[in-house]
């Protein structure tokens, strides 16, 4: 009997904390499903998410960041078009200006309410997910 299982990710929410209104960076893919994408990719064997994160984001956008919090996991079986993967999304800070590198085209920069709309995968969904949550974090008493 063979097993089959979902092939794990990471997504990272780098925000720029030297920007006003801690923008965060988008990559345009080089490789199919083109558009934009969070930074992110494959999980190597033997590697921690963590650390996958942290490699993910020197190989796109030629930055190290800090890992701020996990935010969610999303595992709908038809994120990704070519497998079945999973990804485990964080929150991270930079500073710097970001360089597109590796499987990354181009680097855009944008703020929350300026998200381009050709986003692949489901980062139309982590975005959303991401916007309410920043929104409730830096008003809470406003609920």
């Amino acid at each position: 009997m063979t097993f089959r299982n979902p092939v794990p990710t990471v997504d990272i929410i780098i925000e720029l904390m030297d920007q006003p209104h801690r923008p965060i960076i988008l990559i345009e893919r080089k490789n199919p499903p083109y558009g934009w994408a969070l930074p992110g990719g494959f999980v190597d064997y033997g590697e921690t998410v963590e650390n996958a994160a942290y490699r993910e984001a020197v190989e796109e956008v030629s930055l190290s960041v800090k890992l701020i919090e996990q935010f969610h996991v999303y595992s709908d079986p038809k994120r990704d078009t070519r497998k079945h993967t999973l990804s485990i999304v964080f929150i991270a800070t930079a500073m710097g200006q970001p360089k597109a590198a590796d499987d990354a085209k181009n680097i855009g920069i944008f703020d929350l309410w300026e998200l381009p709309k050709n986003l692949c995968f489901d980062h139309d969904q982590i975005l959303t997910d991401y916007q309410t949550y920043r929104h409730h974090k830096l008003r809470p008493n406003l609920h």
